[in-house]
This record gives structure tokens, sequence and C-alpha cells, in this order.
């Protein structure tokens, strides 16, 4: 079995709401010392009887037509043999 770790992120100079949100409330809760947050996504993608190559490529397609924005997002995928 082939997994995809996907970690979906915002582009630089996106402004991230949640990102500010998560890091003001740090701050309430006295954790002072964090310069900015940045909120992403992860996902997994399990596959079954691919080679690794074709479990990159489905993944990135993946990635291209749902699981990011590609005008706001950034993506990083990891291939995992299990």
């Amino acid at each position: 079995m082939i997994v995809a770790k996907v970690q979906v992120t915002l582009k630089n100079g996106i402004l991230d709401p949640q990102g500010k949100t998560v890091h003001h409330a740090l701050g309430n809760l006295g954790i002072a010392d964090i310069s900015d947050v940045r909120v992403g996504k992860y996902i997994q993608l399990k596959f079954d009887g691919l080679s690794v190559q074709q479990a990159q490529e489905q993944a990135e397609e993946a990635c291209k037509k749902l699981l990011s924005n590609p005008v706001i997002e950034d993506y990083q995928i990891e291939m995992v043999e299990v």
C-alpha cells in the first residue's frame, strides 16, 4: 500500500484569517512568542496496486483538480510505502 500525505497551505501573501485567529487565541493563552500562524489542510490518500510513480501522478491530479485551489493555495505531497 502507498500513502500520499498531502499538505495544502495558503500561498505566501494570501491573508489567512484562521491563522490570525489562532495566533490571537494563543496570545490570550499566554503563548506569546509565536510570530505568525498559518493554518492549512492535511489529507491522506491510500493507494493499492499502484507503483509509487502511478500513485504520485494520481495524487498530483487530485490536488490540481479538487484538493487545492491553485490560485491561492500550494500543496506538498509525501509518498510513503507501508
